[in-house]
């Protein structure tokens, strides 16, 4: 029993993190029917970013929870920039062009954004501190759950309730979901869409800079390439719980998490990509929409 509740937590928590990254691309896609593959390289912007700066104020003699949030301040903050600048430069200008046009261009936005990283930084992997305060309680309580996991889903889970809430009562919320059902209709009644697509990119760089920060920490180590991985694997939760859908991002990614966390310590951790793809392609056969997806027009 301890065993699943170690493997079950630790799912929960792989699929916290993928979460992150999946609702920019779920996001992004709602809105402009982009898929959007240079968010994985956002997530890994998010990493080094907080690396740098951790590593400056910890030489600067800080420490605590003031590096944490300093540091992840920045992230998000360089992360959101980044996001922002990838799709005024890349996207916006390719809106009217075949669909095809703007799937390369974020193709070649992720492979630019790659060796941006590993030509300003280095190639090998680093070592990334770990930065989440330890919880105490928690070794009291027994139930296979550490501090940094604990921390993660906590996390993760006051960033979608306050996602949540901004789609459905805020204004920019509103003017999201109007330019995911009709972009010109929306611009027919005053909704300025093309700063509502930028919210949106910077939104979601900032929940996969969070995503970084809070992966690094817990694995101890980072290098340029993080994000293609994390990218493709919370691409597939996106499409795994229906591509478009908020609340299917965020299931999908937890299901992913799961078949990855469960195949690992009951089969082998050489077919936990195998039994990952594996459920996406069922799934996709069984329900071509996704878990959560609409056969019809996809809605944020």
């Amino acid at each position: 029993m301890d065993y699943f509740l170690e493997l079950f937590f630790g799912g929960l928590t792989r699929g916290s993190i993928y979460a992150l990254i999946a609702l920019g691309y779920t996001m992004v896609y709602g809105i402009i029917e982009l898929i959007n593959f240079a968010h994985g390289e956002i997530y890994m912007i998010g990493a080094f970013t907080a690396l740098i700066v951790s590593s400056v104020l910890a030489f600067a003699g800080l420490s605590g929870l003031s590096v944490l949030f300093l540091a992840a301040a920045a992230a998000i903050v360089y992360s959101a920039a980044h996001g922002f600048t990838v799709e005024k430069i890349g996207y916006k200008p390719l809106r009217q062009a075949p669909r095809l046009s703007p799937l390369i261009s974020a193709i070649g936005m992720s492979i630019f954004l790659q060796n941006y990283v590993m030509l300003a930084q280095t190639s090998d992997f680093l070592p990334f501190p770990s930065l989440l305060p330890d919880l105490p309680f928690l070794s009291d309580l027994e139930i296979g759950i550490g501090s940094t996991e604990a921390i993660i889903l906590m996390t993760t889970a006051v960033s979608m309730v306050l996602l949540t809430l901004l789609i459905k009562f805020t204004k920019m919320g509103k003017a999201m979901r109007a330019t995911a059902q009709d972009r010109n209709m929306a611009m027919l009644v005053g909704v300025d869409v093309n700063r509502t697509i930028s919210y949106t990119f910077i939104i979601g760089s900032t929940l996969a800079a969070i995503g970084g920060v809070l992966i690094a920490s817990h694995i101890g180590r980072i290098n340029f390439y993080i994000g293609f991985i994390a990218g493709i694997k919370a691409f597939t939760a996106a499409v795994l719980g229906g591509i478009g859908s908020i609340p299917g991002a965020v299931l999908g990614a937890l299901v992913l998490g799961w078949t990855e966390s469960f195949a690992t310590g009951y089969v082998s951790s050489d077919y936990e990509d195998v039994f990952a793809f594996l459920l996406l392609v069922i799934i996709l056969i069984v329900r071509p929409s996704g878990l959560l997806g609409r056969s019809t027009a996809q809605k944020v």
